[in-house]
C-alpha cells in the first residue's frame, strides 16, 4: 500500500509539473516563439488534477454519490425516455449532446483578444464552474426523476422564481436551437460529402441501437467496433460521393436542409431514447474525440507555433474587427461552451438523468464531458492562434470593413498592425481550394484553415484541400448532435411547463404529449431557422446577437439552482462551489447585458444602434450591413427586438437570484420552512462502474452479482 502512495504522488507530481511548464510558458513568454504544444500541456495537467482532486471531492464529499440508490432510469424504466444506459455509450451521449458550436468557433473568436485571455478562461472556467455546473445540475436532475432545470427552479426556489426560470429557459433554448441549426444549414450547404455522410450516421445509429437493444444486448465493445467502421466507410463514401454523379442528389438548398433537420429533430425527439439518439451521439463521439485527439497529436508532432499575440491591442481597446467590446466581459460571453455554457445545464436536466445507471457515474458523465469539450475549445483556440494573424483578420473581419478584394483588404489589415500582402491572400484561397477566404466570419471557416495546416504539416501539404473540407464537415457533424438532444430537452421543458396547467404532461412519456410538444418546439426553432434562411437579417439572424449573452444568463439560472439545493439539503459550507462561480457569471453576463442595451458605441448598444439606424433613414441614407431602404428598417426592428429580449432575459434572471437568495436566507434562520423535492430512495439492482474503467473492488461486485438476478447486469 505504502508503494502504490508513493508511486502515485510521483505520477501527479509529474502531471502537476507538466501543467505548471504550459502555464509559466504561456504566462511569462513575450516577443519569442511559442509552441502551441505548451497551450496542450497546460490543459491536460490541469484537467487530469482537477478530475483526479477537485472532481472526486465534489462527488463524494459534498454531493455524497450514493452507489446503492437507485436512479431514474432504473426505477422507471419504460424504454422510450427513461433507459438505463451503458455509462460508456450515456458518456458518448451526453458529450456529443453538449458540445454543439461553442466550443469550435467562439474560441476562433475570441482570439481577436489574443490567445492568453481566452486560454485563462477556458479551463479555469471549466475547472472551476462549466464542469461543476454539469455535475451537480445533473446529480440533482437525478434525485428528482430527472426533472428540467426550469421544473426543480419552481419546486426548490418557488412559484415566482421558478416561473421566471421555466420562461426563460424555454425561450433562450428555442433560441439556442436555432442558432445551432443554422449554423449546421450554412456548413452543409451545398456540400454532398458532408450531407451524405452526416445523413449514413442516422441508419448506422439505428443499427447499433437494435443491436445493442436486441440482437447483442450489452455488447457494447462489438457494436462500438461496428459502428466506428461503418462511420469511416460513410467519411470516406462521402467524398467518393461528391465526385461521383450522384453529388447533386446531396447538394442541397439552404431551405431544402431546413426542412430535413426539422422532420429529424421531431424524429429524434419522439423515438425511444435507445433506438436513435443515444447511438447517434455515440457513434458521432467516435469522430469528435477521434479529430480532437488526432489534433492534439498533430501539435505535439508538428510543433506550430502560436502566431496570434497573447494579448492584442483590441483587448483594452474593445474596437475589434471580430466583435466589439472590451476583453472584460466580452471574452467571458464569446467563450461560452468549453468553459461555462447554460445550455448544458439542459441537457444535464434532460436526457442524460433520465438515462445514468447509477449516482456514482455523475462524476465520469457531468464532470469528465465538460473536461472533453474544453479539451475541444483549447484546440479550437490554437488552430486560429497558429493562422498567420493578418490571414486571421481577413477572414473574420465583414466585407463592410475590409472590402471585396484582396489589395483592399490587404491594406486595410496592414493599417492594424497585421501585414499581410495580397499575393498571401490569393494563395491561401487557392490552398484550400476556394476562391476565397475574406470575410469568411463566424469562426468556422478559420478553425478549418487552423485545422488543415495542423494536420497538412504532418500529412503533407498536399492534403491541405482535403483536410479543409474534412474539417467543415467535422464541424457540421459536431453541432448537428447537440440539435437533436437539445429538441428532446426542450420537448421535457415545455412538458414541464404545461404539466403544471394539465397534469397528464407531467408524465414525460405520456405519447399524444410527448408528439404535441416536440411539434411545437420544432416548429418554433423551425420559424426561426426557415425566415433566417431566407432573409439575411431576419428570423434567428435577428436573434443571433443574443446568443451568447442568454447563454451566459442561463448558466447564472443553473447555478442558482445548484447553490439553493446545496443549502437547502444540508450542504451550506459547501455552497461557495456553485454560490462563487454563479457571483463571477451574474457580474459578467449582468455587465454585458447592460452594455448591450445601454452602451453609447452603435458597435456595442443596441439601442445606440437602432438611433443611428433611424436617423440613417430620416437623411435617406443607407449604412452597412444594409444594402437598401428595407434593410436598414430591418435592422431598426432587430435592434430593438435584441435590445428589448436581452433587458427581459437580464430582469428575469435578476429575478431568479434574487428569489434564490431570499429562500437561502430563509432555510438559515429557519429550516423548518423548507423542503425538498427529493424522490424517495429506493435500493439499487444494478450492478455498473463509477468510471470508464472498473475498478477491482467494482469487478469483484459484478462477478458476485452474475446469475443472482436479472436485474443486474455486468461492468
Amino acid at each position: 500500500m505504502r508503494t502504490a502512495n508513493v508511486r502515485s504522488i510521483v505520477i501527479w507530481t509529474l502531471v502537476a509539473l507538466v501543467g505548471a511548464a504550459g502555464w509559466s510558458v504561456l504566462a511569462l513568454s513575450r516577443g519569442e516563439d511559442v509552441s502551441a504544444a505548451w497551450m496542450v500541456a497546460a490543459a491536460l495537467g490541469s484537467y487530469a488534477i482537477a478530475y483526479r482532486f477537485y472532481a472526486k471531492f465534489i462527488a463524494y464529499k459534498v454531493l455524497k454519490v450514493d452507489h446503492t440508490r437507485a436512479t431514474p432510469a432504473e426505477r422507471l424504466n419504460n424504454g422510450i425516455d427513461f433507459h438505463p444506459t451503458d455509462r460508456r455509450v450515456l458518456l458518448g451521449h451526453h458529450f456529443a449532446a453538449i458540445a454543439g458550436a461553442g466550443p469550435l468557433v467562439g474560441p476562433v473568436l475570441a482570439a481577436q483578444m489574443g490567445y492568453l485571455p481566452g486560454t485563462v478562461w477556458i479551463i479555469a472556467g471549466v475547472v472551476f464552474a462549466g464542469a461543476v455546473q454539469d455535475m451537480v445540475v445533473l446529480f440533482f436532475s437525478t434525485r428528482r426523476n430527472g426533472r428540467s432545470l426550469g421544473q426543480m427552479a419552481r419546486e426548490e426556489i418557488g412559484p415566482f422564481g421558478g416561473a421566471a426560470a421555466l420562461i426563460a429557459a424555454f425561450a433562450i433554448m428555442i433560441i439556442l436551437l436555432g442558432v445551432l441549426a443554422l449554423v449546421v444549414v450554412n456548413a452543409l450547404a451545398a456540400s454532398p460529402w458532408g450531407t451524405f455522410s452526416i445523413a449514413m450516421t442516422i441508419p448506422i445509429a439505428l443499427l447499433m441501437g437494435f443491436y445493442l437493444r436486441v440482437l447483442r444486448p450489452g455488447r457494447v465493445t462489438e457494436v462500438s467496433l461496428l459502428g466506428v467502421a461503418l462511420l469511416l466507410l460513410a467519411l470516406v463514401a462521402g467524398r467518393w460521393v461528391a465526385e461521383s454523379s450522384w453529388a447533386g442528389t446531396f447538394t442541397l438548398a439552404p431551405s431544402t436542409l431546413v426542412v430535413w433537420l426539422v422532420a429529424y429533430g421531431f424524429v429524434a425527439s419522439i423515438l425511444p431514447v435507445w433506438m436513435l439518439l443515444a447511438p447517434r451521439d455515440y457513434l458521432s463521439t467516435f469522430m469528435k474525440i477521434g479529430t480532437i485527439l488526432l489534433l492534439a497529436l498533430g501539435v505535439v508532432i508538428a510543433l506550430p507555433a502560436l502566431r496570434m499575440d497573447a494579448v492584442t491591442d483590441f483587448a483594452s481597446r474593445g474596437d475589434g474587427p471580430v466583435f466589439a467590446g472590451s476583453l472584460f466581459p466580452f471574452v467571458f460571453i464569446t467563450i461560452a461552451c468549453g468553459a461555462l455554457s447554460g445550455f448544458h445545464s439542459l441537457i444535464s436536466s434532460g436526457t442524460t438523468p433520465k438515462m445514468i445507471q447509477k449516482e456514482t457515474q455523475v462524476r465520469m458523465i457531468g464532470y469528465g464531458s465538460m473536461l472533453m469539450e474544453s479539451s475541444v475549445a483549447v484546440m479550437a483556440l490554437i488552430a486560429a492562434s497558429i493562422v498567420d494573424p493578418g490571414l486571421y483578420f481577413a477572414m473574420n473581419a465583414p466585407s463592410g470593413v475590409i472590402g471585396t478584394t484582396v489589395e483592399n483588404a490587404s491594406q486595410v489589415v496592414t493599417g492594424w498592425g497585421y501585414q499581410i500582402s495580397p499575393g498571401d491572400l490569393a494563395q491561401a484561397a487557392k490552398n484550400v481550394e476556394e476562391s476565397s477566404l475574406l470575410s469568411r466570419t463566424g469562426g468556422a471557416p478559420t478553425l478549418a484553415v487552423g485545422v488543415s495546416e495542423i494536420f497538412s504539416q504532418v500529412t503533407g501539404g498536399g492534403l491541405r484541400a482535403f483536410w479543409y473540407h474534412f474539417a467543415i464537415m467535422f464541424e457540421a457533424l459536431f453541432i448537428l448532435t447537440a440539435l437533436d438532444a437539445g429538441t428532446r430537452v426542450g420537448r421535457f421543458m415545455l412538458q414541464d411547463l404545461l404539466g403544471n396547467v394539465f397534469r397528464p404532461f407531467r408524465n414525460v412519456s405520456w405519447k399524444p404529449g410527448l408528439v404535441v410538444t416536440s411539434a411545437i418546439v420544432c416548429g418554433l426553432w423551425g420559424y426561426f431557422l426557415w425566415v433566417g434562411v431566407h432573409e439575411p437579417l431576419g428570423g434567428i439572424n435577428q436573434l443571433f446577437p443574443v446568443f451568447g449573452i442568454s447563454n451566459q444568463l442561463l448558466a447564472a439560472v443553473a447555478l442558482a439552482v445548484c447553490t439553493t439545493l446545496l443549502v437547502k439539503s444540508g450542504r451550506l459550507k459547501w455552497a461557495w462551489i456553485t454560490g462563487i462561480p454563479l457571483a463571477w457569471d451574474a457580474t459578467v453576463t449582468l455587465t454585458a447585458s447592460w452594455q448591450k442595451v445601454f452602451s453609447s458605441d452603435p458597435r456595442v448598444g443596441f439601442f445606440k444602434q437602432r438611433s443611428v439606424f433611424q436617423d440613417a433613414i430620416d437623411a435617406g441614407k443607407v449604412l452597412p450591413p444594409a444594402k437598401n431602404m428595407d434593410d436598414m428598417h430591418t435592422v431598426v426592428t432587430n435592434s430593438t427586438v435584441d435590445g428589448i429580449l436581452t433587458a427581459l432575459l437580464a430582469v428575469l434572471i435578476v429575478v431568479v437570484i434574487a428569489d434564490a437568495l431570499r429562500v437561502c436566507v430563509r432555510h438559515i434562520r429557519r429550516p423548518a420552512l423548507s423542503s425538498l423535492s427529493e424522490s424517495p430512495y429506493v435500493e439499487s439492482r444494478i450492478v455498473a462502474p463509477a468510471g470508464l474503467f472498473p475498478t477491482q473492488q467494482e469487478k469483484e461486485e459484478a462477478r458476485a452479482a452474475i446469475g443472482a438476478s436479472p436485474g443486474r447486469s455486468d461492468a
